[in-house]
């Protein structure tokens, strides 16, 4: 801990230096002995103490709050990634998601999307689905024939009347989201969306306002799924999702056939595909 504590007093300090005044309407008056902010001013802008400040910065053995910890990362204009470093050396875990709303694709992912070889979508810290590839399109939904500002992913699957056929079915899906978005709920930085997104489906999806009220929490999408294809039959899925690296909140959702029948005609799904179009 006290390597931790060292390291961060360090880094605090190297982030201050390299901040220039003027830019945050502090004017050059007399010598300034520190090349960037001064700690007085830091805390100010914080809106924090001196001396905790002083203290913290000095490697003490100091428990901030997240609040404090976002308020010196605004101040100090630290980067998502300097951001994390400050949670975790100050606090030993992740930062809960930052309130910028991810809504666009790095072409590295765009490229796995559409190379990945499985359907596949990308959703972001507020469930909105922002990227699909062709096999998604074709096989599960195609979400660009739905308006930009309908594409969550939650508000999608409660109430859509095509995962409501099977009553049984639908209600373990409800109680497996309800439970993932209690989680991603309770790390969101900004919950203004989810709260409206919640207050939507509670009003328009008994089965949610059921689940909402009880308190299973699961940090994982994983389950499985089954699709039935026209002319060829069931295809089961299990879809899992991994967190894009660089960019907090974004995940990418795969599915994957799970037992050789579904292998078998999810190729032939992809074979007819490119016949047709010359591209799965």
């Amino acid at each position: 801990m006290q390597q931790n504590r060292s390291e961060l007093a360090r880094f605090l300090r190297s982030a201050r230096n390299r901040l220039n005044p003027a830019d945050f309407g502090i004017a050059a008056t007399g010598r300034r002995r520190t090349p960037g902010l001064r700690r007085e001013e830091v805390a100010t802008l914080a809106g924090i103490s001196l001396t905790w400040y002083t203290w913290f910065e000095q490697g003490r053995d100091i428990r901030p709050s997240a609040e404090v910890l976002d308020n010196l990362s605004v101040v100090l204009r630290l980067d998502e990634k300097e951001r994390a470093f400050l949670f975790h050396m100050a606090q030993g875990r992740p930062p809960p998601l930052a309130p910028d709303v991810h809504e666009t694709l790095s072409s590295g992912v765009r490229l796995a999307l559409d190379t990945v070889g499985v359907p596949a979508i990308v959703i972001n810290e507020n469930w909105s689905v922002i990227g699909w590839n062709n096999l998604y399109a074709h096989i599960l939904r195609d979400y660009g024939a739905v308006p930009a500002d309908d594409r969550n992913m939650l508000r999608v699957l409660l109430l859509s009347e095509r995962y409501q056929e099977d009553e049984d079915e639908f209600k373990k899906m409800v109680k497996r989201l309800t439970a993932k978005l209690r989680w991603d709920y309770s790390r969101s930085k900004d919950p203004t969306y989810f709260d409206k997104l919640i207050a939507e489906m509670r009003a328009q999806c008994p089965a949610f306002d059921q689940y909402w009220q009880g308190t299973e929490i699961t940090d994982s999408f994983e389950a499985s799924h089954s699709v039935k294809y026209e002319g060829l039959g069931r295809i089961d899925f299990h879809h899992t999702s991994y967190a894009i690296e660089g960019v907090l909140g974004q995940r990418m959702v795969l599915f994957s056939p799970e037992n050789d029948d579904s292998r078998t005609r999810l190729a032939q799904v992809k074979d007819a595909l490119k016949k047709e179009f010359g591209y799965v």
